[in-house]
Order: C-alpha cells, then structure tokens, then sequence
C-alpha cells in the first residue's frame, strides 16, 4: 500500500515497492485554524507548501524548512521526508517547527499528537517518530507549526576563494561570528559555474533589522571580497540552490545524490570534490554531492557517515542507500511492528530497509 501526496519526492530514499492500494493526500488542503498572533497555524497534510507559505508571507510568517521539491510539494510530504534547506542553520528542522500532528492508522483510527501550542510537554510526542518515515508508519493528515516571523530586512552576500582552504576558514569564521547568520552555504567550484560564478563560493544570508543588516554587511567584508545581492539576485540564488537536486535528476535520471554529516570544522574534507557539484551547509556539517552515475556516488560514499539521499528508481536496488544504520535499527524495527506489524505501508521507502 503506497501513501503519498503529489507524489513529488519519489526519487528520495527508498525504492517504492509495488502497491494494489495508492492512497493520496492531496485533496487534504485547507488551512484547519491559523492564529497569527499565537504564531500558530494548523493545516491538513495535503496542502500545497508553497500555498502555505503564500498564505503565511500575508501576515509577515513563515515556516522555514524549504529544500528540494518544497515548490512542488505538500507540507504533509514536506514532513515525513524531513526536508530542511540552507535556513536550518537558525530555525532548525520540522521536529523543531511541528507542535502537533494528526495521523491516520492501518487500523483506521485517527491520533492526535501535541495540540496547538508552542510548549506542549503532555504524554508521548509520537509526531517526532512520524517526521521522517516516508509513509512507512501511518498517513499523515494534519500538521500543526510554530511559526517564524518573517525579518523586516534581509541580504546575502557572497565571497568568492581561489581554494578551499580559503572558503571553509571564512565559513567558520561566519560561524562563531556574534552576528549570526541565517545560512552559511559553501558551493565547489562546479556548482558555482552552474550559476555563473568561480572557484569556491561562501554564501552568507542576514535577517533583521536596517541597523543588524549593516554591521552583517559589514563584517562580511572582513571575511573576504565580499558582494551583496539585489533582492532580486538573492531570490534567484537561493531558489537555484533549493533546487539543486529536482534539477539535477532531472538531467540525470539515473544518477544520485548523497549527504553525510560532519563535524563543523570537517565539512571541507567532504566538500572536495574536482568532477561533481557539491554543497555545504557549514552552520550545520550537513554535505551533498551530486553523481551522474550511481556507482560512483557508491563509493564516494564508502567509509563515510551518511546516505544515499536520492536516486534513480533502477540504480535503488543495486545501490546500499543507507550504510551507515546503526544500534538504533532495532529501535526503529519494533516501532514498524507496532504501527505496521504486516509491513504494508510504503514497504521499503525507508531507504530500503523498512
């Protein structure tokens, strides 16, 4: 039995097993209660995100967990792949921005988990063991979130390195700066020539007021040769790189994309790369390379702590997408046999293994 919504975010994770019963989401679209004073909004799962964020930017409010296919997506999606994007750096993820859930079970009955308010430390939260699942224990039907006030001002400025050595020690500079930045990207040579840029590229996004952006701007001078985008020009960089990966498979089908983790001050040893595009989100170790083969995104990957995020649909079941599974597996085995003791539901979506 498959549960989706668009069904958008296929390539991630897991191969989908074969399915008599396809159940959707997506007619689950409307906005359930919205208090904008609370920061608070309750939507069913099969909102589009992007209407979420158009209804939400009305009121100056965001949920800032955008990431690969979150234009095309729905929040319910949104959630059970744990997407999260360049913005995590300060806002975290959806187990830091989701408040409640509700969910339905094989046995069709409804749960509701956590409520409509920020601090909410009743019972089990079982909406934490749902982020992230890809369908694999119950159908998601409603998300509630704390929101994010949107800042009144922003700017992204860029610096370009001739290495990397250059570029990951301006990049943690930014990190331990007192002026914190929203995002802290570090493009390869490779993925800044995709957008028309050279050699090693450190991306710096800044929010608040007139004054913080100022003496953001300013001590971003000190990191390098520094250039400030137009709204324009910033809107059209960060959208390139929420986009990266969609675009990526879509030129190539069948290649692959891999994210590991990594201490802070390590992120560059798994950003170098000479042959493929590569980023990394330095405020956070998160590192991804994009392969047009799969079997070179394999052994890139050998050795190292992470995943095998996306691929094509006949590379998944040759390609070992989750090596690194750890003592916790068997955790995660006994919470699949207490929401899904047959093994129905999205068989196999959790990167193969469950």
């Amino acid at each position: 039995m498959q549960v989706v919504g668009l069904n958008t975010k296929r390539q991630l994770a897991g191969p989908i097993a074969p399915a008599s019963v396809q159940i959707s989401t997506s007619h689950l679209s409307k906005v359930l209660q919205y208090e904008p004073k609370d920061l608070t909004i309750g939507v069913q799962a099969g909102m589009p995100f992007a209407e979420l964020s158009r209804i939400l930017a009305a009121n100056g409010q965001m949920v800032p967990l955008e990431g690969p296919w979150s234009d095309e997506g729905t929040v319910g999606g949104l959630i059970a792949s744990n997407i999260s994007g360049s913005r995590r750096r300060l806002y975290g993820t959806a187990r830091d921005l989701v408040i409640g859930m509700q969910f339905a079970t094989l046995e069709g009955k409804l749960v509701e988990s956590g409520g409509m308010v920020v601090k909410n430390v009743a019972g089990l939260d079982m909406a934490k063991v749902l982020i992230g699942s890809f369908g694999t224990l119950a159908a998601i039907t409603r998300v509630n979130f704390k929101l994010v006030p949107i800042p009144a001002f922003s700017g992204t400025v860029l610096l370009q390195f001739p290495d990397l050595a250059s570029a990951s020690g301006a990049a943690l500079a930014a990190v331990r700066n007192v002026v914190t930045p929203i995002a802290i990207d570090v493009l390869n040579p490779v993925l800044s020539a995709a957008h028309g840029l050279q050699g090693y590229t450190l991306a710096l996004l800044f929010g608040g007021n007139q004054a913080v952006i100022e003496r953001s701007l300013k001590i971003a001078e000190t990191l390098g040769k520094a250039r400030s985008l137009s709204a324009d020009e910033a809107a059209g960089f960060w959208n390139f790189v929420r986009n990266i990966t969609p675009q990526h498979m879509a030129k190539h089908p069948e290649g692959a994309v891999v994210r590991v983790g990594t201490q802070l001050s390590e992120f560059a040893q798994a950003l170098e790369s000479k042959d493929n595009p590569a980023l990394a989100h330095a405020g956070n170790g998160v590192v991804r390379q994009w392969f047009a083969r799969p079997e070179a995104a394999q052994a890139w990957l050998n050795g190292r702590k992470g995943v095998i995020e996306c691929a094509g649909d006949a590379a998944k079941a040759s390609l070992d997408l989750w090596p690194g599974a750890g003592g916790d597996f068997a955790i995660m085995k006994q919470i699949k046999q207490m929401f899904d003791p047959e093994g129905l539901l999205n068989s196999g979506r959790l990167y193969g293994r469950l």
